[in-house]
């Protein structure tokens, strides 16, 4: 692959990284010398933030669901939700929107927002994120001209698509005809839909509610299933910060991931074509066993020992086989079953640890209804546990305190099941393994502390386990202190340090 000088980024070169060009794959990002795990690569701050697409009824300036109170706020210049005066006045609102509205006299429709059953979000609010990336780049030419216009946006493709003729009328018509913005094209603002479609990131505001933000050079990574960075985002000022999760040697290229990794193959695969339009063929997807974690195997029933796996991962109608026995069937067959599976999953992880003992008992009947149809290590389980995880100690009735043996030892099960699935998907600095290490090492004492009351160990067998917690959790510490601290992990890295000087202390103590 070639560095080519087609694109204004390509060949751009910091000390970490830089940025090439080949004819297959476009941009790409590869280190620039030896990168140790953990290492920062970029910082940048978005381009333009927004709401995301289909987005419920929310303020325009913090994202949180709108109304809150029941006088239902909108803003006294041009009418549009937000959610207080220090709101109204945020620059991301006053200086972008707001003008374009009142100017037009463009009033947000508050009955039929509140009103509809907004599965498919407001229609009125999908101009929001697009309009203020057309504004920013009138307000910012270099940095749109040099980084910005030219990220991908698969016009061709999405001419094609359903979601080209939605854009059609909540975007470019209106933006046209409502708000009167005849100087921008349709094929602009056409453009401008599919570069935040196919490159905007998923961000969460300080209060956690999710919004949308485009870093012009953090998107220019290429895919895989199995990443060698991650990154973070201040929910203060949206800064992006990406570093290395494993070493990377020079010139090796830098991955991220654009899908939920803990998703079997056949459904990232699906929401990658369906959302960045290519089919993914990384090793990964391209191996049936998901590199030996099984993620996609189901169980079969025909016999004792058999796991059901596809005969070409790659080919979402191919056949799929018993290892053990002469069972098969179709992709499609897999697929409806994914489906139904998937729909119950969905449904339990929508129940938040504010809902007390149901969060959790929801979660384990799903579990034991399917423990027969799916792997052990199916994505569903991985899921699941990862949710169990984090609730097991933290809910209302299960609290730490409050957990017998038996159930402290089923949450050191998930969390050690857990990391097994993630050493391989998302191995070494990667938040959700520091949160897992974190979230294994209190069980692990607290089992100890037990067995020591109860006269099952002595002193020395005692201290042995309480050093053994004491490693997984720096191991944790090392990897939440690299998130920002304004972030839940970045403050549970905080916590975890000062457990870790209380239980070296408790360990000399002995």
């Amino acid at each position: 692959m070639s560095e080519q000088t087609g694109s204004k980024l390509a060949g751009k070169c910091t000390t970490t990284y830089k940025i090439l060009q080949s004819e297959r794959v476009g941009r790409y990002m590869v280190a620039n010398k030896e990168l140790e795990a953990g290492e920062e690569i970029i910082t940048e701050m978005p381009f333009v933030v927004g709401p995301k697409a289909a987005t419920y009824p929310l303020c325009l300036s913090c994202y949180t669901p709108w109304p809150a109170t029941d006088d239902k706020p909108l803003c006294s210049k041009c009418g549009w939700p937000v959610c207080s005066t220090e709101c109204e006045n945020q620059p991301q609102h006053k200086d972008y929107e707001c003008q374009i509205f009142a100017q037009a006299n463009e009033k947000f429709n508050v009955e039929a927002a509140l009103q509809e059953a907004n599965e498919n979000g407001v229609p009125q609010l999908e101009c929001i994120t697009p309009l203020r990336l057309l504004l920013e780049s009138e307000k910012n030419p270099d940095r749109w001209n040099n980084e910005v216009k030219d990220m991908e946006a698969h016009n061709k493709i999405r001419s094609q698509k359903e979601q080209w003729k939605s854009d059609q009328v909540n975007v470019v018509d209106y933006i046209k005809n409502r708000l009167k913005l005849e100087r921008f094209s349709e094929e602009q603002i056409q453009t401008v839909c599919g570069i935040l479609e196919v490159n905007a990131f998923e961000i969460r505001s300080l209060k956690g509610f999710p919004a949308r933000a485009l870093y012009p050079t953090t998107a220019m990574m290429n895919h895989s299933c199995v990443s060698n960075t991650c990154h973070s985002v201040s929910p203060i000022d949206y800064r992006i910060r990406l570093r290395t999760t494993l070493k990377i040697p020079p010139g090796g290229e830098l991955y991220g991931s654009y899908v939920h990794s803990l998703l079997p193959t056949m459904l990232r695969r699906e929401h990658l074509l369906a959302g960045k339009y290519f089919a993914c063929a990384c090793p990964r997807c391209s191996d049936p066993t998901e590199l030996g974690t099984h993620m996609s195997s189901l169980k079969c029933s025909k016999c004792d020992n058999g796991v059901i796996l596809s005969l070409d991962s790659l080919d979402p109608e191919s056949s799929w086989k018993c290892t053990h026995c002469e069972f098969s069937t179709s992709g499609p067959a897999i697929r409806k079953v994914l489906s139904v599976v998937q729909a119950e999953v969905d449904a339990v992880e929508a129940i938040s640890g504010a809902d007390g003992a149901d969060a959790i008992q929801a979660r384990e009947s799903v579990m034991k209804k399917y423990r027969s149809v799916l792997h052990p290590r199916h994505a569903f389980w991985t899921i699941l546990r990862h949710s169990l995880t984090q609730m097991y100690g933290r809910v209302d009735e299960y609290l730490l305190d409050d957990l017998p043996d038996v159930v402290l030892e089923h949450k050191i099960d998930m969390c050690k099941s857990l990391l097994q699935v993630l050493d391989v998907i998302e191995p070494g600095c990667s938040r959700i393994r520091g949160m897992t290490l974190y979230e294994l090492h209190a069980p692990l004492l607290f089992i100890a502390k037990t067995q020591w009351n109860a006269g099952v160990i002595d002193e020395a067998a005692l201290k042995s386990k309480m050093i053994e917690a004491s490693e997984i959790l720096k191991e944790a510490i090392k990897i939440l202190c690299m998130e920002p601290p304004e972030t839940p992990e970045g403050q549970i890295g905080v916590v975890a340090k000062q457990s870790l000087v209380q239980l070296e202390q408790s360990i000399n103590d002995l």
